[in-house]
């Protein structure tokens, strides 16, 4: 098949440090390679990615601008202006270009991935093009807290687990907290969590929008301490170090997480996850097998106190069985195939005559 990938425009692909949906795009188009398709990714212009690049912007936009309604309407405008031959596009971005390709029959079958909450908004859209784009949820949470959309699929987030290797040594006594400065995402609970457990956190932030800003300096800022080791915008090798070395990843999310791919990334480094039971966390970690899923700050608290309990490699061993890239790849593979033998298409009857 002739796949196209549209990642959004906010960061290259693969993404420099923080940045999951645009990873997600990076392993997909590697994985599809592998698989013989011909992938186009559609990105900005300082992206690396497997396959052809099509830049529809020089460079990512500074930042600040996530969420930028021109920025994203240049961007889609580009990436659905030339489909080429492409036989199905797989659309990882916001909701302008679904919306182009809802009102244009000519464009082959487009996927469009919901990497987002449910928020009115969305909830209000979405219904007025599921019926002209396919709509596929990353959790089963997320797809039950919107019932009212078809969905073509439910496809779990894929890591490329080479690139997450277990630490060989025993893990270092500090937590490791990765998320952005805002309410959902409660670092200031993980530096809470972490105190009163005595053990120093590695707190790995995202505080680039003027809203993280103001979330840092009225929340997490005030509670920062010698026991709390502060750490942006750090490369993909360092991450998996922190990850591996650490005792447990605590992240007390406060909101429907649709995925949350650092949990992800965690136990396949052998580090369970302590988190609350909300969203999709609920079906990244097996309770008392690759962490625990715990609703107060004093029950996360004492969980800490069991992660020495935990296996390590069990943690891994799962994580590889539900969360590869391989895995991910091959549920999106089948579903193009289907939604192409649907339509009767040409490289679905040559594949198979």
């Amino acid at each position: 098949m002739n796949i196209t990938l549209i990642a959004p425009p906010w960061l290259p692909v693969p993404p420099p440090a923080y940045g999951g949906i645009e990873l997600v795009v990076a392993v997909e188009a590697q994985e599809l390679e592998r698989c013989g398709h011909r992938v186009t990714v559609v990105a900005t212009g300082d992206s690396q990615p497997s396959g052809t690049l099509r830049a529809t912007l020089p460079s990512a936009p500074p930042n600040g601008t996530i969420g930028n309604v021109f920025v994203e309407a240049r961007h889609a405008l580009a990436a659905y202006a030339e489909m080429g031959d492409a036989d199905i596009v797989h659309d990882h971005s916001g909701a302008i270009g679904p919306l182009l390709a809802s009102r244009d029959a000519s464009f082959p079958p487009v996927v469009h991935t919901l990497h987002g909450p449910w928020t009115p908004e969305a909830r209000a859209f979405y219904p007025l093009i599921h019926d002209q784009v396919h709509l596929v949820a990353i959790s089963t949470a997320q797809r039950a807290d919107n019932p009212m959309v078809r969905y073509a699929a439910t496809i779990h987030n894929g890591i490329d687990i080479d690139a997450y290797p277990m630490n060989d040594s025993p893990p270092g006594d500090h937590l490791i907290y990765i998320g952005r400065a805002n309410h959902g995402k409660n670092p200031d609970g993980a530096i809470r969590i972490a105190r009163a457990s005595g053990r120093p956190l590695k707190l790995v932030i995202k505080r680039h929008e003027p809203q993280e800003h103001d979330y840092w300096n009225h929340a997490v800022a005030p509670i920062l301490g010698s026991d709390i080791e502060v750490l942006e915008d750090i490369d993909h090798s360092t991450k998996v170090q922190l990850l591996g070395n650490a005792h447990a990843m605590v992240f007390p999310i406060q909101w429907p997480e649709p995925f949350g791919l650092v949990m992800v990334e965690a136990m396949a480094c052998g580090t369970p996850v302590i988190a609350r039971p909300v969203g999709a966390a609920t079906e990244l970690i097996e309770h008392g097998c690759c962490g625990f899923l715990h609703d107060t700050e004093d029950e996360m608290v004492e969980a800490i106190g069991h992660v020495a309990e935990l296996e390590r490699e069990t943690c891994r061993q799962r994580t590889i069985a539900r969360f590869s890239s391989a895995r991910m790849a091959s549920a999106y593979e089948l579903l193009f195939t289907q939604l192409l033998e649907h339509r009767g298409h040409k490289a679905i009857r040559a594949a198979t005559a």
